[in-house]
């Protein structure tokens, strides 16, 4: 029984503990994306009142992911995530209880996810500057392939689990399910113990809070890999997901067999997400961002799957290579962040990425409908895709992506004034 452990999860004590809350916490955010549209439908809300509350949960990331960056920079990152999971618990408990007692509005849930994203804000950044604390540089890749494989699962499983609890208990019950897995990782984090880091003096110092902004993204500026990728995950937030989430649907409304045959799809995709956290935990790449580089190419290609009129068992078989490509990305990307950028400063540098995801994604959400109306939702499909590939090769272009190790070279992790 112990050989199905992966050895990383035997080896690193910490890490191990920190995973399963993590898990838990995965599955719970998995059925709250369902819950909560039924949430809203339930107290008599409209698709537009749906998007308001899914909204409300965006926005702060827009207004606090900075700010968490440098609050994960300045005091044990551990304190910023439990502090997080506790107001996200006890947000979660208030809309199952609103719901319970039939005293919901669309008013109080939007105001409900509006603190839940708060709370995200946080705990992203620190998050991701937590990892190398627990684990030494030749793991990472093996555990941040370890959470990845857990959220590629939780899309398959997530939904199913979400729908038996919505028709069991309600949309109330199933978010009190995602409560739960918030105070279960609370309860690890509580657990977990100081952790140190090489960032204590220079935390110590607390420059300002603008001052210490800076310093993050000057880490950003001068390293050609990390702007250039952040650049390039942009182009895919803004061109290749809204073909997924926007028109995707449509296509499959119009032309496929609905919903049953999208499905499929997004199953077929999170299938090949598993198979790609898998690859990513058993492959020791010498440069990770080439590889990385060439795997968001490869994902980059989802407008066009889509969009080429194939059978739908084809576009499933194809959606789940790019499915492997999305997952290798992810994890090599925030591996060769968490191994090249001091310790010190990684949740700053990793707030500005959270940031161009967040908040760049919903312009093209916007924008895909109204294109694909004036051109023709193939036609914009085909253009998305003569835009992200492209930009996907430019990234393999840079000779810092190419080149760089997988492991920090002596002296490179110093920060300069």
């Amino acid at each position: 029984m112990a050989a199905l452990i992966p050895e990383v999860l035997r080896a690193e004590r910490q890490f191990a503990r920190l995973f399963v809350g993590q898990s838990l916490s995965i599955l719970g955010d998995r059925v709250s994306f369902v819950a909560l549209p039924f949430a809203v439908l339930s107290i008599g809300g409209s698709a537009a009142d749906v998007g308001l509350v899914a909204a409300a949960s965006l926005v702060p990331m827009l207004v606090f992911t900075l700010a968490g960056g440098v609050w994960a920079d300045r005091i044990p990152r551990q304190r910023i995530m439990l502090a997080s999971d506790l107001v996200r618990c006890a947000v979660q408990t208030a809309v199952a209880v609103l719901l319970f007692t039939g005293t919901a509005t669309v008013g109080a849930l939007a105001l409900l996810m509006v603190v839940f994203g708060v709370a995200d804000a946080f705990f992203l950044p620190a998050s991701t500057g937590l990892l190398p604390l627990l684990l030494s540089g030749d793991r990472l890749r093996e555990a941040n392939a370890l959470r990845g494989f857990v959220s590629s699962t939780g899309l398959v499983v997530g939904p199913a689990l979400a729908g038996a609890l919505v028709a069991l208990a309600g949309p109330g019950g199933a978010l009190m399910v995602d409560a739960a897995s918030f105070a279960a990782s609370a309860l690890v984090l509580a657990r977990l113990g100081p952790v140190g880091g090489s960032g204590a003096a220079e935390r110590a110092e607390r420059l300002g809070f603008l001052a210490e902004l800076r310093v993050g993204w000057r880490q950003v500026r001068e390293r050609s890999w990390v702007w250039s990728s952040m650049l390039a995950m942009a182009v895919y937030h803004v061109v290749v997901l809204p073909s997924v989430f926007v028109l995707g649907p449509v296509l499959a409304d119009r032309e496929w067999g609905g919903a049953r045959d999208w499905a499929v799809i997004v199953i077929a995709f999170g299938l090949g997400s598993i198979v790609g956290d898998v690859c990513a935990y058993r492959l020791k790449p010498a440069r990770p961002m080439a590889v990385a580089a060439v795997a968001m190419a490869v994902a980059s290609c989802q407008a066009l799957i889509i969009g080429s009129g194939a059978p739908v068992v084809v576009i499933a078989l194809l959606e789940a290579v790019t499915g492997v490509g999305v997952s290798l990305f992810f994890v090599l990307w925030e591996t060769s962040l968490q191994v090249h950028i001091p310790e010190q400063v990684l949740s700053r540098v990793s707030s500005y990425d959270h940031l161009i995801a967040v908040a760049l994604m919903p312009l093209g959400l916007v924008l895909a409908g109204p294109l694909a109306d004036g051109l023709g939702v193939h036609r914009t499909l085909f253009g998305m895709t003569a835009l992200a590939v492209p930009a996907a090769l430019l990234l393999l272009a840079m000779p810092a992506v190419r080149k760089l190790p997988a492991q920090a070279q002596e002296g490179a992790l110093s920060i300069h004034p």
